[in-house]
């Protein structure tokens, strides 16, 4: 089992998150030819070992995080929110209520 240390709630089993993907990818525009999203959709790397994901805390806070996992391990080295600022946003939501 995979337990993922989210940001904002603590250490959640993986069965809370949806996996979103690498973190890696850079998608082109919407309006980009759809070469270009096929690229980036289906022609990548399938890493084995660590690498960047998002993942979205679907049965708690809903956030976007990356984490960095290894792929053959399942090993987790770090966790951090996917929008830089957002925990600070949180913390001082409370400032202004």
């Amino acid at each position: 089992m995979i337990r993922i240390n989210c940001p904002f709630c603590g250490e959640r089993d993986h069965s809370e998150f949806g996996y979103g993907g690498d973190a890696s990818i850079q998608y082109p525009a919407l309006d980009a030819p759809a070469k270009d999203w096929i690229e980036a959709v289906f022609q990548r790397e399938n890493i084995a070992g660590v690498q960047q994901e998002t993942w979205q805390h679907t049965s708690g806070c809903r956030m976007w995080i990356v984490v960095e996992r290894n792929t053959i391990t399942h090993e987790i080295h770090s966790v951090k929110p996917a929008h830089p600022g957002t925990k600070t946003l949180l913390a001082n939501a409370g400032d202004h209520q």
